[in-house]
């Protein structure tokens, strides 16, 4: 019995051979990822809805959360960081790959907000 695959479908075999990742059957689907336990929010209260829609506090965040994106030398998860401002209260939260991130993270948006208006709630997670 010969089977017969078209040039893209052996491709996609082939690229997912060579990148280590299982095929699935027909019909199978691939577990949607859980990141719940890495995402979750410590405080409920400074969540992303909250954020406050005064100008000053839209325009604090865009600033803080500018200066750590510019970092390129930061991993993906200190660029996600969760920025939240509230009268002028700047939160910080969220996942990074180590400490030197926690910390230049801070010193950005304490450079930009305010030593005395940065709430740090920053987690290390790194690699496993």
């Amino acid at each position: 019995m010969k089977v017969s695959l078209r040039k893209s479908t052996r491709i996609l075999v082939l690229g997912a051979m060579m990148a280590g990742t299982p095929l699935l059957g027909v019909g199978q689907q691939q577990p949607a990822p859980d990141n719940t336990k890495t995402n979750a929010d410590t405080d409920r209260n400074t969540t992303a809805d909250k954020q406050n829609n005064a100008a000053s506090d839209r325009t604090l965040t865009q600033q803080v959360r500018k200066a750590i994106t510019q970092d390129k030398s930061m991993s993906t998860y200190a660029h996600n960081v969760k920025v939240v401002t509230q009268s002028g209260q700047v939160t910080l939260s969220g996942p990074v790959r180590s400490d030197e991130e926690k910390q230049a993270i801070v010193q950005k948006a304490a450079e930009v907000a305010g030593q005395d208006h940065i709430v740090d709630q920053i987690s290390v997670a790194p690699k496993q």
